[in-house]
């Protein structure tokens, strides 16, 4: 299935480079511009249902801003089939947290490769996590668990909707939060990568999260894992 992108960005050339990039390959097509936020939002509400959709979100756009519009899509129940990718030339920890607690699949700086943006847009379709290199998880950790007693058990609002989940999706949900694929969380519980898929799956479902990356941001702001401290 050809999965659709939508590109967010002030800059009418570098949305071009985009649609040259991404129209170049055959599991992929550009349906759609925007040069700020709220058009962004709009035309993701006129591409309704059917293949997923993967908007590449700039963060500084006039008007309404990429965050803002990553939380409205987000919040819209209407637009679940909607993956987001933050893209921004400011790589720096806030702005990793504030996209993934808006509801982003995911964040890139604008100077990754080519390879690694087409990489991007394909995990985020697939529903995974991605982060950057620069965006490493204990950063992410340390600042989702910011304001949070450190020896204080699971608590908060995040941490009530862990009580409907099983001991093993618990299990796989910390898991998952440490960064492990399907296939690593199902070599170290000794299941199969389906059966773990099935756990995600209906974690999610339960925890009303829309991808891994909410998988992780509910794990840590619930408590229910922990950063490390180095």
């Amino acid at each position: 299935m050809t999965i659709k992108v939508l590109l967010a960005d002030d800059q009418a050339l570098l949305r071009s480079a985009f649609r040259v990039l991404v129209d170049s390959e055959p599991d992929m097509e550009v349906v759609g511009e925007a040069s700020d936020g709220a058009e962004a939002v709009e035309l993701a509400r006129e591409q309704r249902g059917g293949a997923v959709l993967v908007v590449l979100m700039d963060i500084r756009m006039p008007g309404t801003d990429g965050l803002a519009a990553t939380r409205m899509i987000s919040a819209d129940p209407a637009l679940t089939h909607v993956r987001v990718v933050v893209l921004t030339t400011f790589e720096v920890d806030e702005y990793v947290v504030q996209s993934l607690r808006a509801g982003a699949s995911g964040f890139l700086g604008k100077g990754a490769e080519p390879g690694e943006l087409l990489a991007a847009i394909r995990i985020a379709a697939a529903g995974d996590a991605l982060l950057s290199p620069v965006a490493t998880k204990g950063l992410i950790a340390r600042f989702l668990a910011q304001g949070g007693d450190s020896d204080a058990g699971p608590s908060g609002p995040a941490a009530a909707r862990l009580a409907t989940l099983t001991v093993r999706e618990r299990e796989v949900l910390v898991l998952v939060a440490g960064g492990l694929s399907n296939d690593e969380i199902g070599e170290r519980l000794a299941v199969s990568p389906l059966t773990v898929k099935t756990h995600v799956n209906r974690a999610m479902a339960k925890l009303g999260a829309r991808d891994r990356a909410q998988l992780v941001v509910i794990a840590y702001e619930s408590g229910l894992v922990r950063p490390r401290v180095e």
